[in-house]
């Protein structure tokens, strides 16, 4: 083989092996969440970059397979070319041929040595720290597919690596890690905030990191505090509540004063004169769900949403009513005060 065609082939290993340095680093820094949205709306490119991302030890031991590989060809192909190159003219300076070889083994070392870090090694990593998204949605296709070639030589050196690892007491992990904690989120806020960047004004995102804190209990009413209406009650008690009290949304309690219901005044509203001092029917009151007093306030959330309902039920572990949870209150707890439209300012 030619000393050019040694420097064809440099050029083709660098390549090369930029390509699993950059699909190495663009798998651990890349964000899952930003890839997600993509994979959901059909992006193949997306769903494999998410598979390798939860494979992720077996991805990086492609890529250390890769990158080995190609130094050592590097260094035995590629080198050699270079220093028979530089040695020709040396030659010509009639320097002793000792003196010639040791200078072109180290302007070779040097040269190639240089040209692995900066191409093949620094730029890449570079570019993958920057734009990790864009970058493992291009390099995580075509190292699945090199991994899937090589997979039974590759899950061998993997399981060699695990079984070391096992020995210093720590369980190998195959997924990155691409999720901040919620303590994580608020320092990061935290700082932000004392550096400037980030102003929270409305304190939103305070509120939000405390909101994951709470549970159904903190923010329910309790029994005591509850403004209620008789189950027998009628449009009229309705009406009679709202402008006392200002509320649109009332408890319905039986004689042992155990919720059975509830009511918006918009259900009672649309009622017909003759049905005015009557009990309202049942088909208008609202069904109760329960909640657990202890379920995280988030989980409340979901729940009544899923359900469609403004007012819940929070019992104990004894089965006994604690208090209504009432959405407004969940809402208020993230975004500040809400004000029921049928209230009135003192």
């Amino acid at each position: 083989m030619s000393d050019w065609w040694g420097i064809g082939w440099l050029a083709i290993l660098l390549v090369i092996n930029a390509f699993f340095v950059g699909a190495e680093f663009s798998i651990i820094s890349a964000r899952r969440s930003q890839i997600e949205p993509r994979a959901d709306r059909g992006s193949r490119s997306a769903k494999t970059a998410i598979w390798a991302m939860e494979h992720a030890t077996l991805m990086l031991a492609t890529t250390q397979l890769g990158i080995t590989v190609c130094s050592l060809l590097i260094l035995n192909v590629s080198e050699p070319a270079i220093h028979d190159l530089i040695s020709k003219p040396l030659d010509a300076l009639g320097w002793a041929v000792e003196v010639v070889e040791v200078l072109s083994f180290i302007i070779a070392l040097v040269i190639v040595s240089f040209l692995h870090v900066v191409v093949g090694e620094m730029v890449p990593k570079n570019l993958s720290f920057s734009v990790p998204e864009r970058a493992v949605l291009v390099l995580a296709p075509p190292l699945v597919f090199f991994a899937t070639i090589f997979r039974p030589i590759i899950v061998a050196l993997n399981a060699t690596s695990n079984g070391i690892v096992r020995l210093f007491g720590i369980v190998p992990r195959s997924e990155a890690n691409t999720a901040y904690t919620v303590d994580e989120v608020a320092n990061i806020v935290a700082q932000s905030t004392r550096e400037g960047v980030l102003t929270d004004y409305t304190g939103t995102l305070s509120a939000a990191f405390e909101f994951s804190t709470k549970r159904a209990e903190d923010v329910a009413i309790g029994v005591a505090k509850l403004v209620t209406l008789p189950e027998d009650a009628t449009p009229a008690d309705v009406e009679k509540a709202v402008a006392q009290r200002g509320f649109s949304r009332y408890v319905l309690v039986n004689e042992e004063m155990e919720p059975t219901g509830y009511l918006h005044l918009k259900d009672v509203i649309d009622l017909d004169e003759d049905e005015y001092l009557e009990p309202v029917p049942p088909k208008r009151i609202r069904q109760l769900i329960s909640i657990f007093r202890s379920t995280d306030l988030e989980d409340a959330l979901a729940t009544m949403r899923r359900t469609g309902v403004h007012v819940a039920r929070v019992f104990d572990e004894e089965g006994a009513t604690r208090g209504a949870l009432f959405l407004e209150d969940i809402i208020e707890e993230l975004v500040g005060e809400v004000q029921d439209a049928t209230r009135r300012n003192p």
